[in-house]
């Protein structure tokens, strides 16, 4: 009798502590997007996504809000790209990062970067949350990656992406 108890008790305060997780902080949140690289400028060379070739991600993380202002942020991106008729996942970005509110919707990560392919560097992002529901909310985001590494000159892009959040 005393277990049983003691289970309910339990059950009701763990009940208790996931509803009221969410209003409280920390607040853990998750999203899913797609990504499209707009432009790619080196000393070399200028690339143009949809022009020779068309590259897309699948932006797929995890938010840790510490407070109203600041969190933690990790990202994974599966990048794909098809070129000459032929397509394949060129890279995965292992992307953690820092994630600012700044007010209105509008939030700022600053983000490590370090890709399968041997490229590392970091990417601002700005984002704007554009619809907010009660289970979820709707956003865009420009990524400003800059990369190194793996014999290549240094690079800077601007991207476009939307996608939920939940």
């Amino acid at each position: 009798m005393r277990q049983v108890r003691f289970a309910i008790i339990f059950v009701l305060l763990a009940l208790n502590v996931s509803v009221f997780s969410q209003n409280a902080y920390p607040k853990i949140t998750g999203y899913f997007g797609i990504l499209h690289p707009i432009v790619t400028f080196s000393g070399n060379e200028t690339n143009v996504n949809f022009r020779d070739y068309y590259a897309v991600g699948f932006p797929t993380g995890i938010n840790i809000w510490k407070s109203a202002k600041i969190g933690f942020s990790f990202e994974v991106v599966p990048n794909i790209k098809a070129e000459n008729g032929v397509s394949k996942m060129n890279s995965l970005l292992f992307h953690p990062g820092v994630l600012v509110a700044l007010g209105n919707g509008y939030t700022f990560a600053g983000r490590a970067a370090f890709e399968t392919n041997g490229r590392y560097g970091f990417t601002p992002v700005f984002n704007k949350t554009v619809i907010k529901n009660a289970n979820s909310s709707y956003y865009v985001a420009i990524p400003l990656p800059v990369r190194f590494g793996n014999e290549h000159p240094t690079t800077f892009g601007i991207g476009f992406q939307f996608g939920i959040a939940f």
